[in-house]
């Protein structure tokens, strides 16, 4: 059965899902998944994707000296309109962390480097860079008009 195509046009939001294979625990404290919110640039979302986990999976082999896949299937993507739904979307993502008990409590959330809480709420100011080097990594993206932008995360 063939598989359909992704509605995709730039502007468009999406909830990203991927997981990793055979419940490997490849990603940053959380089980085998991740939850991503992004606003498609005008290259779309397939390619940034491609480049994201493409990457992903390169640096993550490199490092643990292995070969082959690491994600399960294709991610999958739901378009999500403003509004309600994303209000609970976010509040969903973020408060993963909290039911995996990655962190332990809503301070502690909001201080999460790999997740864009503190951010959102006004609490952390959004630093380009990334964990160890002084930055955030998930917050409102100021990137130029051919990068995808990602709105909020969680692993």
């Amino acid at each position: 059965m063939p598989r359909h195509a992704r509605l995709d046009v730039p502007g468009t939001l999406h909830r990203v899902m991927v997981r990793g294979i055979e419940g490997c625990n490849i990603f940053q404290d959380m089980d085998n998944h991740v939850h991503l919110l992004i606003i498609s640039g005008p290259a779309g979302l397939p390619t940034f994707m491609r480049r994201l986990l493409t990457g992903y999976a390169i640096s993550i082999n490199w490092r643990h000296q292995r070969f082959g896949h690491l994600f399960q299937n294709r991610y999958k993507s739901i378009v999500c309109e403003l509004g309600p739904y994303l209000l609970e979307l976010v509040r969903y993502i973020h408060l993963n962390l909290l039911r995996g008990e990655v962190v332990k409590d809503l301070e502690e959330l909001e201080n999460y480097a790999w997740c864009g809480h503190g951010t959102l709420t006004g609490r952390r100011r959004f630093r380009p860079g990334g964990p160890g080097r002084g930055g955030s990594k998930i917050g409102p993206a100021n990137s130029g008009p051919e990068e995808n932008r990602v709105l909020g995360s969680n692993h």
